[in-house]
């Protein structure tokens, strides 16, 4: 028997923070198979819970690649930590002030595996291999569920059903949505009728401007329908996670409806940026690439999403799994900016030769404008919001979903706005007066680029 190395667990608790200030809450009844893992430290869900809140731990065909029957199993167990709480547990082992972090009493210890039954009349019989617990919660706050395994060299296989609610009162209804997302389905379904009637409202524009409406304006509609579809499945999800702890499929149409928004939304984006139907009833080489790289990334970032969603930081490429996610959602978001700036260049040079430097410019400030939007779009959806969720209190987190959604909406509306079909084009109604106004504009941000 031996217990792991200072440096050795206080790589993995590192880890494990990691793990934790990038996850996601959820609070599905989640079904987790462990084989043969070494790892001191295994995360698994993170919840919000009430004064109401309680842990339902079932954990069975338990097995130890040492069959020593004297291993201390006081140091494998199951317990429940906060973040802060978590920092000074690291500090506490890096101080050898604890060797490990069931000892701790900054945690929460839910079950231990010295606990498990032996035989009563030999007591180096082989323990009993499965346990349930229903451990309550009375001290609110955002905890996370861990597996610690301070034995060196110990491999441990075991099925572990987690299931984590808050009650209404004692013995009142079991809610599986954490603390902070119990409103989470009734924000979804409200921004889902908004963009129903904004789908609607679209819908009597192009019927009213047919005439002018561009292939690009039919596109607009496919986007805000699917991102439409898409909160409808989510609220669905949401709902159904909270009465019974289980998505019933709906999680599975969510993932499709956010698959294809994902794509189109990026793609509406290229094209826009492009100019296409507005500049030039065509793509470019180097325009099409573009395409052919955001497509098959929005691909592989939704394939990471949905290993990300089912899996659960206790998988081993959860942290991979995650990092991909990233990468590939900053690539996308640089990708889409390129076809914006060519679009700058290629009317700033337009403007010297073909005489209609109003028109140009004109375009050119509404593609700047658009850039700009852009821009902060993808700052506000993928930092601010980020920053949202990991400073607001875990009561407060569906803050962050109701801004990151008003920014989204925000986003669609200005794109709409900007790009509407017009009957009288207010590129083409402008006098001699405006023309020289627009060329003098024109050279003077030559110069200021100069």
């Amino acid at each position: 028997m031996g217990t792991t190395t200072t440096s050795s667990v206080g790589a993995s608790l590192l880890l494990l923070v990691f793990s934790i200030l990038i996850s996601s809450s959820s609070a599905e009844i989640r079904t987790s198979e462990i084989r043969l893992d070494q790892r001191s430290i295994i995360p698994f869900e993170e919840f919000g819970f009430t004064h109401f809140g309680f842990l339902e731990l079932n954990v069975s065909a338990i097995s130890f690649s040492n069959s020593d029957p004297d291993l201390d199993l006081s140091k494998i167990g199951f317990f429940l930590s906060t973040r802060d709480a978590w920092i000074h547990v690291i500090q506490q082992i890096q101080d050898q002030e604890i060797v490990c972090a069931l000892e701790s009493s900054l945690v929460k210890r839910v079950y231990s595996f010295d606990q498990l039954p032996r035989n009563p009349k030999d007591s180096h019989a082989p323990i009993a291999n499965k346990f349930g617990i229903v451990f309550h919660v009375n001290d609110p706050g955002q905890f996370t569920l861990v597996f610690a395994n301070c034995l060196q060299d110990v491999k441990i296989s075991m099925d572990v059903v987690s299931t984590t609610y808050n009650t209404e009162g004692n013995g009142g209804k079991k809610g599986y949505l954490p603390a902070g997302s119990a409103v989470l389905p009734r924000i979804y379904f409200l921004y889902f009728l908004v963009y129903a009637c904004l789908s609607g409202f679209w819908i009597f524009i192009l019927y009213k401007k047919r005439s002018t409406a561009f292939g690009i304006h039919y596109f607009m509609l496919a986007v805000v329908v699917l991102k439409a579809l898409n909160l409808l499945c989510e609220a669905e999800d949401k709902s159904y996670i909270q009465k019974t702890g289980s998505a019933h499929g709906w999680d599975v149409l969510f993932y499709i409806f956010s698959f294809m928004k994902g794509i189109t939304l990026f793609t509406l984006i290229v094209l826009i940026g492009t100019g296409w139907s507005f500049l030039k009833p065509y793509l470019q080489d180097k325009e099409k690439k573009v395409l052919m790289i955001v497509i098959p990334l929005q691909v592989i970032a939704n394939i990471a999403q949905v290993a990300i969603d089912e899996s659960g930081p206790y998988a081993r490429d959860w942290v991979t799994w995650k990092q991909v996610f990233l990468l590939v959602d900053v690539i996308c978001c640089c990708a889409i900016l390129f076809p914006i700036v060519w679009s700058i260049k290629n009317l700033r040079e337009a403007a010297r030769t073909d005489g209609k430097a109003a028109v140009n410019l004109m375009k050119l400030t509404l593609f700047r404008q658009y850039y700009i939007v852009v821009i902060c779009y993808i700052y506000f959806t993928r930092v601010v919001v980020y920053a949202l969720m990991t400073i607001t209190s875990y009561r407060y987190l569906w803050t962050s979903v109701v801004a990151g959604e008003l920014a989204t909406l925000a986003f669609y509306i200005f794109t709409g706005f900007k790009f509407r079909p017009e009957v009288h084009n207010p590129y083409f109604v402008i006098d001699e007066d405006e023309e020289e106004a627009a060329s003098n504009a024109l050279k003077l941000d030559e110069e200021f680029e100069l």
